[in-house]
């Protein structure tokens, strides 16, 4: 079966940063060999992506299920519950944390403004709900979110976020304390008390949504420091035996050898030895035959 356009993007786009190209040429010359000329163009003027916006593609392809958890909140968020905003900043952090495991693995240095731009790529494929114009897992450049305030979604989460910053939160409490009261009470038919009720009531919600989702980063950032020592582990364990059966594997090989070599010699020793008795034997049967016959002139 001939490979489809989007086949050969998902291939391309799951390949190493250093191969794009190499692998990019192989696969539009695939698609051309396969008669479909137009994808084959296409394919070969998608630019490499960055660094930042590989390792983006990387976790769609193999972090699914925390990146349809960024979708899932942040539609959430756009239909106004806040309540998802702990979740959806937990998510990013999670998403953040493997982009770190990801960019170590393959060789890539995860610093910080590496990974603020994933985070800020993340938060606007959040705030646009796919990859679109671009295919999932493809993106080809780095996104920045339209205005957070105007979908609903939290602004990136990084490090700092995650410990937490007053002004900050005060702020966006004020911000969302009025526009909650204003959609709530429209001007010249709301009291006075009422307003205040319900900015008391909106920043107290505000301030449970920022305990809870302070919460679910910390829980976020310790669950992907846990799966870090553990995958650590793992290959340091893997290590550790494939240094074991690379021991084992030579020690194997030279006794194979040495047996090799001493079964050669005793095989060429019994050739000897054989050609020896072959020849022991006709020198009997020579001398034998000699008495015969002196035996025979004796009579």
């Amino acid at each position: 079966m001939a490979m489809s356009y989007e086949d050969a993007v998902a291939e391309l786009f799951q390949a190493p940063h250093a191969a794009f190209i190499g692998e990019r040429k192989r696969l539009a010359g695939e698609l051309k060999a396969a008669g479909d000329k137009a994808a084959a163009t296409t394919l070969g003027k998608l630019p490499r992506p960055s660094i930042s916006v590989w390792v983006v593609n990387q976790m769609w392809w193999h972090a699914r299920d925390a990146f349809e958890a960024l979708f899932e909140t942040a539609e959430k968020l756009r239909a106004g519950q806040l309540e998802a905003s702990g979740p959806h900043r937990a998510a990013i952090a999670k998403l953040r944390a493997r982009a770190a495991t990801i960019l170590a693995d393959a060789g890539h240095a995860a610093t910080e403004a590496t990974l603020r731009r994933v985070t800020t790529t993340l938060s606007a494929l959040a705030a646009a709900g796919s990859f679109e114009p671009d295919l999932p897992g493809a993106l080809a450049a780095d996104r920045d979110p339209p205005g957070f305030e105007a979908v609903g979604i939290p602004t990136p989460v990084t490090e700092d976020d995650a410990a937490g910053d007053g002004d900050d939160d005060d702020d966006a409490e004020k911000r969302a304390a009025k526009r909650k009261t204003s959609a709530a009470h429209p001007a010249g038919r709301a009291s006075n008390d009422n307003t205040n009720d319900g900015a008391a009531t909106t920043k107290r919600e505000l301030s449970e949504a920022r305990r809870r989702e302070q919460t679910e980063a910390k829980r976020a950032e310790a669950e992907a420091a846990t799966e870090r020592k553990r995958a650590e582990q793992a290959e340091a364990k893997r290590l550790a035996e494939q240094r074991q059966l690379e021991s084992a594997l030579r020690t194997a090989q030279l006794d194979l050898d040495r047996r090799t070599k001493e079964h050669d010699r005793l095989r060429k020793a019994a050739e000897d030895a054989e050609r020896a008795v072959e020849k022991a034997r006709t020198v009997v049967a020579e001398l034998e035959s000699q008495l015969a016959s002196l035996a025979e002139a004796d009579v």
